[in-house]
C-alpha cells in the first residue's frame, strides 16, 4: 500500500488561516496554531458585532427620536403609540432621517398624529 502524504493540504490550509491573520498582533500572525485560534475568535466577535450594530442602530434613532419629539410637546412612547394607533408605517429609521434631516415635514407628521 502506498503511504499517502498531506504535506500540500496542509500547507494549503496553513496558508489560508495565516492570511486571515494578517495583521495580527506578534505571534498570531506568524504560528499557525495561535493564528488559528485567533482567526476563531475573531470570527465570533465579527458575529456579534453585526448583531450589535443592528441594536446599537435602533438604540441611536430612539435617541434622536425622543429628543425630536420632545422640543414638540411629546414623548416617544406617546409617538409610537398614536403612529400605531393612526396605522402610519414609518419605521424609526425614517423618522430619525426625518427629524435629522427635514424637520418641517417631521413637524407635520407629528401634528397630525397628535
Amino acid at each position: 500500500m502506498v503511504r499517502v502524504k498531506s504535506g500540500i493540504q496542509t500547507k494549503r490550509k496553513h496558508k489560508k488561516v495565516l492570511k486571515l491573520a494578517k495583521g495580527y498582533w506578534m505571534t498570531r500572525h506568524k504560528q499557525f496554531q495561535k493564528a488559528k485560534e485567533a482567526v476563531l475568535h475573531a470570527g465570533e466577535y465579527a458575529f456579534a458585532g453585526r448583531k450589535h450594530k443592528k441594536r446599537d442602530f435602533r438604540k441611536l434613532w430612539i435617541i434622536r427620536l425622543n429628543a425630536a419629539v420632545r422640543n414638540l410637546g411629546l414623548t416617544y412612547s406617546q409617538l409610537i403609540n398614536k403612529l400605531n394607533g393612526k396605522k402610519v408605517s414609518l419605521d424609526r429609521k425614517i423618522l430619525s432621517k426625518l427629524a435629522l434631516d427635514y424637520p418641517k415635514v417631521f413637524e407635520k407628521i407629528v401634528e397630525k398624529v397628535k
